[in-house]
């Protein structure tokens, strides 16, 4: 059995209280579909910047009615210390995903970035503090490895951010260890890599590829792809993310608390891999999309060219062992967008 499975066993059998930031987002709603399958009681907060309210009814299908009153919601801002407060009370653990996510936004709006990603950050970590939360986990990210060239990413070496973005979630690390210094706040860091799955955002100037992709291909619009398409990343599957959060919050082990974490599969992708992958799969249902072929357009200022994660400290520390590679990853999504796409069509 593996220690996802060990730790899935041991929570229903011992419910907890959740906060999750952002549980109205993409990933913060697959980790409160996750938590209430499993029988926790959760409180999510969220101020509908980024996340969607019809994410909370796409999990509210698929929960029981006893499951779905464990979950109380609150529409609140993190940048405001009295909300965090308020969202923070009597819970046991923090799933903090609340954030603007996007290199280009931050680049945009550096002021409003740092807003919500450092100045939010560090409302819920005093209001974890102050109502004595047992662990804060927080959604880090692997744009913090800024300009080093090494590959396999090693999670203690860093280079210099290339984004307001990336500045912003290194702070979140900085404050996140002088909490646990000084305060005694137990933390853990999860730099996530690129993930993707159901109810990703496909729409926006800010969408991640692969929901824009799928949407696109299956619309008949022409894809683009940012540079020569040789830029590759580390793509990981959403259930590998939820796992990751799930270990972390419950581990037992001394020296896993307080660290950093990378969050991803391992292996590395070329956006044009990725596309041809995405229009396989589509081309099976839509033979229209077989021949379909991308624009490619100037490199994306702030974008680092290759990305890659080293998990064995995930894997040593914590027992992660993720559940999808990108193949098994994309034929659960793509599916998922599918029907969603024709269910609207």
């Amino acid at each position: 059995m593996s220690v996802f499975m060990q730790v899935r066993d041991e929570l229903r059998g011992n419910p907890r209280t959740w906060l999750i930031t952002g549980a109205a987002g993409f990933i913060g709603s697959n980790l409160l579909e996750e938590l209430l399958q499993l029988d926790q009681t959760v409180v999510g907060l969220d101020n509908f910047a980024t996340g969607h309210r019809h994410n909370l009814e796409k999990v509210r299908g698929l929960v029981s009615d006893t499951q779905w009153q464990r979950f109380t919601f609150h529409e609140l801002d993190i940048r405001s210390i009295e909300q965090c407060r308020i969202a923070a009370e009597g819970v046991d653990y923090v799933l903090h995903q609340a954030a603007l996510g996007s290199v280009p936004r931050s680049i945009n709006d550096p002021l409003t970035t740092n807003d919500t990603n450092s100045t939010g950050f560090l409302n819920m970590l005093v209001a974890a503090r102050d109502a004595g939360v047992k662990r804060f986990i927080y959604a880090a990210s692997s744009s913090t490895y800024g300009d080093h060239p090494g590959l396999p990413k090693q999670e203690e070496l860093i280079g210099k951010p290339l984004s307001p973005y990336a500045v912003t979630k290194y702070v979140n690390e900085l404050y996140a260890d002088v909490f646990a210094r000084t305060y005694g706040v137990e933390s853990i860091g999860l730099r996530y890599f690129n993930v993707f799955g159901p109810r990703q955002d496909p729409k926006g100037a800010y969408a991640a590829v692969i929901p824009r992709w799928i949407e696109e291909l299956y619309r008949g619009v022409t894809c683009r792809i940012n540079g020569d398409g040789e830029t590759s990343r580390d793509f990981c599957f959403i259930g590998n993310t939820v796992q990751m959060n799930l270990l972390a919050a419950t581990t037992s082990n001394p020296q896993a608390v307080n660290q950093v974490y990378n969050v991803a599969y391992g292996a590395r992708t070329t956006l044009n891999e990725l596309f041809s992958e995405i229009r396989e799969r589509l081309a099976k249902c839509y033979a229209r999309v077989a021949d379909a072929q991308p624009d490619y357009l100037d490199f994306r200022a702030g974008d680092v060219r290759h990305s890659q994660a080293d998990i064995s400290k995930a894997a040593s520390l914590l027992g992660y062992s993720p559940s999808h590679d990108l193949q098994q990853g994309l034929d659960v999504t793509t599916r998922w967008f599918l029907e969603e796409l024709e269910a609207d069509a």
